[in-house]
């Protein structure tokens, strides 16, 4: 049987989603992060040598990567669902979404995580005002017009149809979930209509209703 090796408030949430949106039997290995580092744990280095989730296991295969995930499950289990055909002009679009949801979406969030980590980290009390100094600078100048310019862009494009390709909900409307789920908690994302739209239809669906349950808590989907 299919498994999702499943770290808690992760991307392997938009698995186990996908999942459900195909109707597929499957089954979860759980692990947790650790408290202090929020880290995935070790044990995930037995299923893949990076240790990162989200992995699945399907025979012979195991597989990391979002994005690879999910293309596999569409192109193995999808018997066309979900995914424009190959070749045309929608096919391009929804590779790209697939591309840019981790490959540019994603690189400023992370960095936002990481500024607002070095401001509250814990260190002497006579570093913690270079610390802050260093992080403001970074986001001003940097990660916060970052922001700005990619989520005006992702909201421009969910202003012309509410989908990310054509008219019709696809695996690319999956594989954006997270930087616009993380968007709107680390960045600007909530301040655009069309995002907010595009979150509220998301969290309706059934399938993403059943995947949260069986996924456990996801703090990004509050």
């Amino acid at each position: 049987m299919l498994t999702v090796h499943h770290l808690n408030n992760s991307r392997s949430q938009r698995v186990l989603w996908m999942l459900e949106e195909l109707g597929i039997d499957y089954a979860i290995e759980r692990y947790e992060r650790d408290p202090a580092t929020m880290l995935a744990p070790q044990s995930l280095r037995a299923v893949h040598p990076l240790g990162k989730s989200p992995v699945i296991t399907d025979g012979g295969v195991t597989l990391a990567e979002s994005g690879a995930i999910l293309e596999y499950l569409a192109e193995q289990y999808g018997d066309g669902a979900l995914a424009p055909a190959p070749g045309s002009p929608e096919y391009r679009n929804y590779r790209y979404w697939m591309h840019y949801a981790e490959g540019s979406a994603m690189p400023p969030l992370l960095l936002k995580l990481v500024t607002s980590r070095i401001a509250n980290a814990r260190m002497p009390f006579f570093a913690k005002p270079i610390a802050r100094k260093i992080a403001a600078s970074l986001d001003a100048g940097f990660v916060d017009p970052q922001l700005s310019l990619h989520f005006g862009y992702i909201a421009e494009a969910l202003e012309r149809s509410g989908w990310f390709v054509g008219d019709a909900f696809s695996v690319a409307d999956i594989q954006m979930s997270f930087p616009l789920e993380a968007g709107a908690q680390r960045g600007p994302a909530a301040a655009h209509p069309s995002i907010r739209a595009f979150l509220e239809r998301i969290h309706a669906r059934p399938a993403y209703r059943r995947a949260l349950e069986k996924g456990g808590p996801y703090a990004f989907a509050e």
